[in-house]
């Protein structure tokens, strides 16, 4: 670190002892919960406060540096990995939720506030935060907006960009502005929305006013057993079919079911090729009649059990099995790989056992749950980290199966983002010309690409990050 000690230095005189230069904390904040290693972590500026994030971000102008926000680190696509020796702006600190309007349904946040604590905080009040990612016991809503992060329950209520309204945000030349704002019908251009999913490349979070939502009066949650993931897929697109759009439809295959069996106990059944969790919400009456609906269509396509919650505390464990799907695959494989691509309904089933076909040819298993709602699929790729040349079969057998999902006239993600992950299949994905537009709306923003460097847009079309790429092991692209 001696070629920082200026930097060190002028960053202390804003943050005194919450900058951190100790390579044991440099080491932890080199990678996010991907699998993608090999960042370097600058000094790490432990913030507070808005105005604590823009002085860091002026000394890092000043010492010519750029910048990389992180929040949780739950990130799963190399987001939250410094590139190139960034000043690490960490926001985990920034965590107090600041205000609740019941009457207007806002709540202004700072972004480093738990997902499940703003809910945990609004449901005795009787609303909710709407977004709920698997990590959401860990993960921030400022990680929400960076990646416009979904869940299980957007099927029905949207991602997080439905749900936020405004941003107080300090740009790449230290400017503090705020995008968007509380008006019904604003004007000008939508900046909030550009911003949101900008993964840290446009700017950092310091406040969020989110679109609180009520409870619902009534809900009904199914699980519904299939010998096969076709017959559960099958039962998801003649759901949406038939007019019904439920709060949450996800799908478990049996290995993944068993696992998290043994490790949360929640009832789930271990006898079934895959299992369906349905829910529905809103008046009593209608609920009823969905679920109802719901079963019938299930039991045309093959369900060989139906089964309803009897109690919240039900509904509860059967969710918190979902929720704890990643981690119960640790009894199965040290590591795994969470891919994260989106295929129409439609192509679901075909999609799914092109998965299982992939992880075949490379020798690997493979596991699947998702939001089959939507189609966006998350498989995970499971394999031990020690063995060697893993993580080239790993890598290859990802890069299948976002090709096979691209093929099915997918997308590249739908929660997770771009990050590094994605990046080699952007221009899979778009054209030249809109990969300029995108470098362009990304400059008009942070015209030195100071922000997050090295994410997102593809080599060859950001001449600014490649000096930064130079410290990515190659095998992250792919």
């Amino acid at each position: 670190m001696s070629n920082d000690d200026e930097l060190i230095k002028d960053l202390r005189k804003v943050l005194g002892d919450r900058v951190r230069v100790d390579s044991a904390e440099r080491a932890l904040l080199r990678r996010d919960a991907s699998v993608f290693d090999g960042g370097v972590a600058g000094p790490i500026c432990l913030c507070e406060s808005a105005n604590e994030v823009q002085q860091v971000m002026l000394t890092a102008i000043t010492h010519g540096r750029t910048v990389v926000p992180r929040g949780a680190g739950t990130g799963l696509a190399g987001g939250a990995v410094p590139l190139g020796a960034p000043v690490v702006i960490s926001l985990a600190r920034m965590n107090r939720i600041l205000d609740v309007d019941l009457e207007s349904r806002i709540a202004w946040v700072e972004p480093g506030v738990v997902n499940l604590d703003l809910t945990k905080h609004l449901t005795p009040l009787g609303f909710h935060f709407a977004p709920d990612p698997s990590s959401q016991q860990v993960c921030t809503i400022g990680g929400n907006v960076a990646n416009n992060s979904g869940g299980p329950h957007c099927l029905a209520y949207g991602v997080t960009n439905a749900h936020v309204l405004a941003i107080e945000v300090v740009l790449a030349d230290g400017t503090v502005v705020m995008l968007g704002g509380l008006d019904a019908e604003p004007t000008g251009y939508d900046l909030r929305g550009a911003y949101v999913g900008g993964e840290g490349m446009l700017g950092i979070t310091t406040k969020v006013a989110v679109r609180i939502t009520p409870n619902p009066p009534a809900v009904r949650t199914l699980l519904l057993s299939f010998n096969t993931p076709r017959e559960a897929a099958a039962t998801v697109s003649a759901v949406i079919a038939a007019g019904i759009v439920p709060a949450a439809m996800e799908v478990m295959d049996q290995r993944i079911t068993i696992a998290v069996e043994n490790y949360v106990n929640v009832g789930y059944p271990r006898d079934a090729g895959a299992v369906l969790l349905a829910e529905v919400d809103g008046l009593e009456g209608g609920v009823e009649l969905d679920a109802e609906r719901i079963e019938a269509i299930g039991r045309a396509n093959g369900a060989t059990q139906v089964r309803r919650a009897a109690s919240n505390e039900e509904r509860m464990l059967l969710w918190k099995g979902r929720k704890t799907a990643f981690g119960a695959v640790a009894q199965i494989a040290p590591n795994y790989y969470l891919h994260d691509t989106v295929v129409p309904r439609s192509r679901l089933a075909e999609v799914l056992e092109k998965v299982y076909e992939i992880a075949d040819e490379h020798n690997l298993a493979v596991v699947n749950v998702f939001h089959a709602g939507d189609g966006n699929l998350h498989p995970l790729l499971l394999f031990d980290g020690r063995e060697p040349g893993i993580y080239e079969r790993v890598h290859a057998a990802g890069s299948a199966i976002v090709a096979a999902s691209l093929d099915a006239g997918g997308v590249l993600s739908g929660e997770h983002g771009i990050g590094i992950e994605k990046q080699a299949f952007m221009d899979r994905m778009f054209s030249a010309d809109d990969l300029d537009h995108q470098e362009r709306l990304r400059r008009a923003f942070d015209p030195s690409c100071r922000s997050n460097p090295g994410k997102v847009i593809p080599l060859g079309h950001s001449c600014a990050d490649i000096q930064s790429l130079r410290s990515v092991p190659h095998e992250v692209w792919g």
